[in-house]
């Protein structure tokens, strides 16, 4: 342990900060900014209480995926929470557009998050916080890497039960992720790449950053209580509409999904992701299955939709 010098310390004029970060473009408090310079005080709700909520979206090939479906979860996050913005809906788009076209990436994750912010005068009371509005873009980043997207994730199944919806509403986006982070040690410590988690009722629930479908004899089962609707989730309704296929919303047990023709993963850091085995079970033989390999097919190619996606305009 480092001794502190019983001298009276100075009191420095500015921070300097000598971690790496990754190249991209931030935005608050009216200012564009390189990731680096992006701080918030330690003094803010967001970071004292977990008191924020967020949404992501990414962009792929210069596009924005889904964009107005980020935009509609955050702006309902934001008012369910009470909490207020200076910038109104478009605002915000053309902020996200800038932070993007800034950092020059043509792929990448972007994230548009409101906190609780601070009191001038540190009061205990919310309603006397000024709410922070932080957004910023950089290179895009997925669950799976390429070797896992080829064979599947490994996943283990972890005792930790997620926050119950009574609680913290999980359809609100937010940072209560202490019951998710166990759940990633607890699978790391079984030899896995990520976890599941269960429900209050000892259903699955989702993953750190992600929820989960199963295949079972053609038609597509997601868990449906107490996880967030992600948007990737809701495109996989959306596509096997569009396909024929059946999905619906209901619970699962570790034995369904152990025992399910293939299971996946949704999320926007990724798209749709393949699992082959779930603790010591090998899932679809050990390899993508069929209809998981077609979803994933036609979700990236619908990037490329202008009735799915937005083109960002670059400098």
């Amino acid at each position: 342990m480092t001794e502190l010098s019983p001298v009276l310390s100075t009191v420095d004029q500015h921070h300097v900060d000598h971690r790496r970060y990754p190249h991209g473009v931030a935005f608050m408090d009216g200012q564009y900014l390189p990731m680096s310079a992006a701080k918030i005080s330690v003094l803010d709700w967001g970071l004292l209480h977990s008191d924020a909520t967020y949404d992501t979206v990414h962009v792929w090939d210069g596009r924005f995926f889904r964009l107005d479906l980020h935009l509609d979860r955050f702006l309902r996050g934001v008012e369910r929470l009470r909490m207020n913005l200076p910038y109104d809906r478009e605002e915000i788009a053309s902020i996200l557009e800038r932070c993007v076209a800034l950092s020059g990436h043509k792929s990448a994750y972007v994230e548009m998050i409101c906190t609780r912010g601070s009191s001038p005068t540190f009061s205990r009371d919310p309603r006397q916080a000024e709410n922070r509005f932080i957004a910023f873009a950089i290179p895009f980043g997925s669950v799976a890497n390429r070797e896992q997207l080829e064979r599947g994730l490994h996943v283990a199944i972890s005792e930790t039960v997620r926050i119950p919806p009574k609680s913290v509403d999980p359809t609100i986006k937010n940072y209560h992720w202490l019951d998710l982070v166990q759940g990633l040690f607890d699978a790391y410590d079984k030899g896995a790449e990520t976890a599941l988690i269960l429900d209050t009722d000892g259903y699955v629930a989702e993953g750190p950053g992600f929820n989960v479908f199963l295949v079972k004899d053609g038609s597509l089962r997601t868990p449906a209580f107490g996880v967030l609707p992600g948007i990737t989730r809701r495109t996989v309704f959306d596509l096997c509409a569009e396909i024929g296929l059946t999905a619906i919303a209901t619970d699962i047990s570790r034995d369904e999904i152990k025992n399910a023709d293939e299971v996946f993963i949704t999320s926007t850091a990724g798209g749709i992701m393949p699992i082959t085995r779930i603790d010591d079970t090998t899932i679809s033989k050990g390899q993508v299955g069929s209809i998981t390999r077609r979803l994933m097919d036609l979700y990236w190619q619908k990037h490329a939709d202008p009735t799915w996606s937005t083109a960002i305009n670059y400098p």
